[in-house]
């Protein structure tokens, strides 16, 4: 089962006295300001949860599996999320 942001807030709107407008409100400005920081570079560490990092693939060469013809593939940045120890300890 996939969590959505509407459940996500639902879910902080039950748990507190937001109502859904604010909580929605709440959780897409927590992750615009996310995709800003690491569109501007930074680093997003999560405590107890997790890291957000921006890592920049190198340009390699793909093909095409039927004609086998080469091409190049650019470099490109990818957001990389490594998940802290202590959620690791709690889903295993």
């Amino acid at each position: 089962m996939t969590l959505t942001k509407k459940e996500l807030a639902q879910n902080l709107s039950d748990q507190t006295e937001l109502s859904f407008a604010d909580a929605k409100k709440f959780v897409d400005l927590f992750f615009d300001t996310i995709k800003e920081q690491l569109n501007s570079g930074k680093t997003v560490k999560l405590s107890g949860f997790g890291t957000f990092d921006i890592v920049q693939t190198k340009e390699r060469v793909g093909r095409n599996p039927k004609t086998m013809e080469e091409f190049p593939i650019p470099s490109k940045r990818k957001v990389k999320f490594t998940v802290s120890p202590k959620v690791k300890k709690s889903i295993n």
